[in-house]
């Protein structure tokens, strides 16, 4: 049975930096899977903002948050990593970390698991991790 199980977040300042980490479990540490980074904010959608595919590393990101958050992998343990720097008021959110059951669809040129593609994360039904919350004050 898979599970992702979260930690990290927490409460920060503008400009200030944080982390959240998922382990994956159900998987064997080594085999290829995507992931994805999701958040949600009071009162608006829950949007993908990152992906990962393990079998490559290659990453994508929403234009909101490229360049300030970093997305990484530890085939060893299965944990997957959200570094957020830069933090401003509107990235306060609750932050989950998402699987697709069954497996992903890689895009075969640029090796990642498109985030608007059409198999891409909110076109699954995913498994989810119990989200973090990450408050970021002005």
């Amino acid at each position: 049975q898979v599970q992702l199980v979260q930690s990290g977040g927490g409460s920060v300042q503008a400009g200030g930096s944080l982390s959240l980490s998922c382990r994956v479990f159900g998987f064997n540490p080594g085999v290829k899977h995507c992931l994805a980074w999701f958040r949600q904010a009071p009162g608006k959608e829950r949007e993908a903002i990152a992906t990962i595919y393990t079998g490559s590393g290659n990453t994508e990101y929403v234009d909101s948050v490229r360049g300030r958050f970093t997305i990484s992998h530890d085939s060893a343990t299965a944990t997957h990593y959200l570094l957020m720097n830069s933090l401003k008021p509107e990235d306060t959110a609750m932050y989950y970390c998402a699987t697709p059951r069954g497996g992903c669809s890689v895009d075969t040129a640029t090796g990642t698991w498109r985030l608007f593609g059409p198999n891409g994360p909110h076109r699954v039904n995913p498994h989810w991790g119990q989200g973090a919350q990450v408050t970021v004050s002005s």
